[in-house]
This record gives structure tokens, C-alpha cells and sequence, in this order.
């Protein structure tokens, strides 16, 4: 393998602690303790793992968890009732709805009733258009997480060429308004365009968020390339269930200047903007500087 192997894993550590000294200074120097509401509808197995993980990470780094666990069949008017309440709640300067939502609730109507000032993981249509527009908002986290990432391996990003494999509103687009926003030259590419080897061939950066396994080859990356991986998708190999991205990592590997592993790239960076993203609300709600390194 020639390529530098970017460590998500080690890298949400730094962003982590520096989310913890921010908030230990809102706590000594104002009494105010940033506060993450998580809101989790029914029993997916998945969705309880990553509610108990982000409790967890929220609490080790001093800021307040509050929990709301209901039942699959809780109507969506207790739901938005909830929200209301969280909304107008001083203590939680963070709301997330964990999705996906049962199938008789409407998500984007539940996720446009959260407070956009609240909404840390950046999916209201305020903060979408905010991003568009160049202005300040809430960024979902995971495109937060690779341009971190980016700018860490890469230092300024202006002038490069970067391709984005995948459109959907939490990952693709966004990570696209967020590179031109750092002066990138940006393709959005997805599973109808014509020639998709040659579009990403002329990429300095890819950002593979397709959710198809191992789908982009080494042979399409050009040499020395930076790679970033946000596929996470459970395979069978051998007879054994394991996890892989969106692009083949050892042929990539080969051939690109840097790349994330999956897992262990961008994922654990998810959480940590996560992270981030509430204490951001927390000083924008108090009027207090923005913590430096921890937005877009």
C-alpha cells in the first residue's frame, strides 16, 4: 500500500478533547453546560447502538445527555409535541432525532418542526438553504467530518478538483456546497452519469457516499488522489459478515496519496461533529465566540 492512511478514529479523539475544553470553559468562565436531546422512536437495533454510543461520547465530554426513548407506535403528534417542548427547553441546545423514523411517521415533517438554531445534525430546510447560500448554519455532521479530515491531511483545499460520488441531502450534497465553499472545483457525480471512471479520474479529491459496496475501483482513481470513504456496508465474505466502503480499498489504496478505512475513517468523526455542532449552538444561542476548528 503507498497511500497515508487517514485515521478518523484518532482524529474524532482530537476534535473530542477540543470539545471538551471548550465546554469545561463555558462551564467555569459562564455556568452554562451545552445540553444534546436524542430522540429515538421505536427499537432498531442500529439506531440503539449509535443513541447509546452518542450518550455516552456526549457525557465524557461534560455536556448534558437527555434521552428520550418511545415506543414504534408513539403518534406524530406526541412526537412533535416533544419536539415543541425541547425547542422551548433552555437546557438542550441540541435536538436529534435519530432516523430512520416507523414508517407512519413523516420525517421531514418532524425534522422541520426541530428549531433550526437546535438542529445539530443540519437536515432542516433552513439550514440547508443557509449552506447553499454561503451563510452560517448548522452542517450535518458527517460531511462536517470529512471536510475536517480534508483540511487536516490537506491544508487549503482552493483550486483542487474534487468529485462527490452520491446526491442525497444528508451526505452528498451538502459535502459539495461545504468544498465550494473552500474554493474547490466540484463535480456531483451518482450512479447515471455517463462515464463515471473518467469524471472521477480527473478528481485531487473523492468523496465516495454511494452506499454501494467497493463500487469504485483503484483503476478509477488518479495517481495520488485523496480518498474519502463514507460507505459503511455489511457484506458477506468467506462466510463471515464484515464491513467495507464504498470504493475497494486495496486497489484504491494502491494507487491514491490518502484514504480513510472503513471502518475507522469517517465514521467515528460523525459523532464528533456531532459533538461539535452542540457546542457551536450552545455559544450561537448564548452569544459567546464560536469554538475555532470545530466549524465549517
Amino acid at each position: 500500500m503507498t497511500a497515508t492512511l487517514i485515521d478518523g478514529k484518532a482524529f474524532a479523539v482530537t476534535v473530542r478533547g477540543k470539545v471538551a475544553e471548550h465546554v469545561a470553559r463555558l462551564v467555569a468562565d459562564h455556568g452554562i453546560t451545552p445540553g444534546l436531546a436524542v430522540v429515538l422512536v421505536g427499537e432498531d437495533p442500529a439506531s440503539q447502538v449509535y443513541v447509546r454510543s452518542k450518550g455516552k461520547q456526549t457525557v465524557e465530554v461534560g455536556m448534558a445527555s437527555f434521552e428520550h426513548k418511545l415506543p414504534a407506535d408513539t403518534s406524530e403528534a406526541d412526537l412533535l409535541a416533544l419536539v415543541q417542548r425541547l425547542n422551548a427547553d433552555p437546557a438542550v441546545h441540541g435536538i436529534l432525532v435519530q432516523l430512520p423514523l416507523p414508517k407512519h411517521l413523516d420525517e421531514s415533517l418532524v425534522i422541520n418542526a426541530i428549531d433550526p438554531a437546535k438542529d445539530v445534525d443540519g437536515f432542516h430546510i433552513s439550514n440547508v438553504g443557509l449552506l447553499a447560500t454561503g451563510q452560517k448554519s448548522m452542517v450535518p455532521c458527517t460531511p462536517l467530518g470529512c471536510l475536517m479530515l480534508l483540511r487536516d491531511h490537506l491544508g487549503s483545499l482552493s483550486g483542487k478538483d474534487a468529485v462527490v460520488i452520491g446526491r442525497s441531502n444528508i451526505v452528498g450534497k451538502p459535502m459539495a456546497q461545504l468544498l465550494l465553499g473552500d474554493s474547490c472545483t466540484v463535480t456531483i457525480a451518482h450512479s447515471r452519469t455517463r462515464d463515471l471512471a473518467d469524471v472521477v479520474r480527473q478528481a485531487d479529491i473523492v468523496i465516495a457516499a454511494v452506499g454501494r459496496p467497493e463500487m469504485v475501483p483503484g483503476d478509477w482513481i488518479k495517481p495520488g488522489a485523496t480518498v474519502i470513504d463514507v460507505g459503511i456496508n455489511r457484506i458477506e465474505r468467506d462466510g463471515k459478515t464484515v464491513l467495507v466502503g464504498d470504493v475497494d480499498f486495496a486497489s484504491c489504496a494502491a494507487v491514491a496519496g490518502a484514504i480513510t478505512p472503513v471502518p475507522g475513517g469517517v465514521g467515528p468523526m460523525t459523532i464528533a461533529c456531532l459533538l461539535a455542532n452542540t457546542v457551536t449552538a450552545c455559544c450561537r444561542a448564548n452569544g459567546l465566540p464560536e469554538p475555532e476548528g470545530l466549524t465549517a
